[in-house]
């Protein structure tokens, strides 16, 4: 088993930034890939920014050259740092966990909200 617990959202206001995390404790080393996933209601989860064991990463487009993802040398923690947000990244922000020997990601975070708003 993998527990996430992620933090850092609130408001901000347009043009602000934010930096969100996430812990991985339990079975961490059974991680394949960290990534960060956003829902608003009614609306399907969708990809933010994700990392792999090798370090390297997606992003979504409407984030690129805004976010980055990254993560901490002993590879249980992910960070999402968010430059210049638009009203339209107001969501709950979801840490996800994809571990060897799944199909998708299999373990997530309670969601933390973030807000841009003037």
């Amino acid at each position: 088993q993998v527990q996430l617990v992620e933090s850092g959202g609130g408001l901000v206001q347009p043009g602000g930034s934010l930096r969100l995390s996430c812990a991985a404790s339990g079975r961490t080393f059974t991680i394949y890939s960290m990534g960060w996933f956003r829902q608003a209601p009614e609306n399907q989860r969708e990809l933010v920014a994700i990392i792999r064991a090798d370090d390297s990463t997606n992003y979504a487009d409407s984030v690129k050259g805004r976010f980055t993802i990254s993560r901490g040398n002993a590879k249980d923690t992910v960070w999402l740092q968010m430059n210049s947000l638009k009203p339209e990244d107001t969501d709950v922000y979801y840490c996800g966990a994809y571990t060897y020997g799944s199909s998708d990601y299999d373990y997530w975070g309670q969601g933390t909200q973030v807000t841009v708003s003037s």
